[in-house]
């Protein structure tokens, strides 16, 4: 998909009206009570996995361990997202420190690789040559990429729309590995701090594992919970741009259209915003990355009728639905490779 660029010139002013509007209806406040809560019951749960996993012992039962540890990794990655985005403090040296805790420790992603990755993409949101996440990696986002594409990605982008889903099955196992590798770049800052707590993370899990369990329950152990961690988090995030419209080099947009128009809104109630971490409002996350979770649902209200003001299209749709937006666009995208 392309963005129909024959929309309403940008004014310069359409996000500073948009941004007065929600910071008038308090929604930039910061939410303490409610991050000490989520910090809470995400920590809770942690702890309750571990008693869980040691009380249990050398038995077939730790895989449904496993499956829980997945989901709490990926509420604590999300508690890590939203510490990066300074929802929680408002200075760079507690929310770094905050983030290694989470990121580093808890779940052995590299807090700032993470951080410069995602800095990128909040930048240029489905920008084929500046945002990482829709690079030609092992996945191809538009045709030009599939005709262009070489060796892995040419070879997955033939049938990349069926093996999505199997391939999210290793990203856990990325995201970790990512984390090391950032390690080997210079540009990276705190690699000493940021190497450190990954290796505890990586030998404090390995020797729990191996202390704990057999050796093939242990390994089984290790497939279903970092398979299952992956899958998670590449769902979570993948409905909020996969199958959006993409800039191609050279493309220009405003900040509040760049943002609104590559991007897809999920609808859902409770049950969808707890297991999102909020990023069903992928909107209004990306035009105020800095505003809380939780008033990320009220500013919804906002932002459709300010978008409808100045004729900017606002795009939302069912989870299931924008699942197979993903995978339509995936396999339509492919086709210079079938042929």
């Amino acid at each position: 998909m392309t963005i129909d660029q024959t929309v309403r010139p940008a004014t310069g002013s359409d996000y500073a009206r948009l941004l007065q509007r929600v910071t008038a209806a308090g929604l930039m406040r910061r939410r303490p009570g409610y991050y000490v809560a989520r910090a809470a019951v995400v920590g809770g749960l942690y702890a309750g996995g571990l008693a869980a996993f040691l009380a249990l012992g050398d038995s077939w039962w730790q895989l449904l361990v496993a499956a829980f540890f997945a989901v709490v990794f990926a509420q604590v990655a999300l508690m890590g997202h939203d510490i990066a985005h300074r929802q929680i403090f408002r200075t760079e040296r507690p929310s770094r420190i905050a983030g290694w805790f989470a990121g580093n420790l808890l779940v052995g992603m590299g807090y700032g690789w993470w951080m410069d990755k995602h800095t990128r993409h909040h930048a240029n949101p489905n920008h084929e040559e500046l945002d990482p996440d829709v690079a030609p990696d092992v996945l191809v986002w538009s045709t030009d990429q599939a005709r262009a594409s070489r060796g892995l990605p040419r070879f997955i982008g033939r049938r990349q729309a069926a093996l999505f889903y199997p391939l999210l099955l290793l990203e856990g196992l990325n995201l970790h590995l990512s984390g090391f590798r950032s390690l080997r770049d210079p540009r990276t800052k705190h690699r000493l701090v940021e190497g450190t707590l990954l290796s505890v993370h990586v030998a404090g899990y390995l020797a729990a594992l191996f202390l704990v369990l057999s050796p093939g329950k242990a390994l089984v152990f290790f497939a279903v919970h970092q398979g299952l961690w992956g899958l998670y988090m590449g769902s979570v995030f993948a409905p909020g741009h996969k199958g959006m419209p993409t800039l191609k080099p050279g493309e220009k947009l405003d900040f509040l259209r760049k943002q609104v128009l590559t991007t897809r809104g999920v609808r859902g109630g409770w049950f969808v915003d707890a297991a999102m971490g909020g990023l069903n409002y992928q909107i209004e996350h990306h035009l105020f990355p800095n505003m809380p979770t939780p008033h990320l649902r009220h500013a919804q209200s906002i932002v459709r009728a300010h978008c409808a003001e100045i004729d900017v299209p606002y795009y939302e749709t069912g989870l299931i639905e924008s699942y197979r937006q993903m995978l339509r666009h995936l396999h339509a995208v492919g086709a210079p490779l079938r042929a």
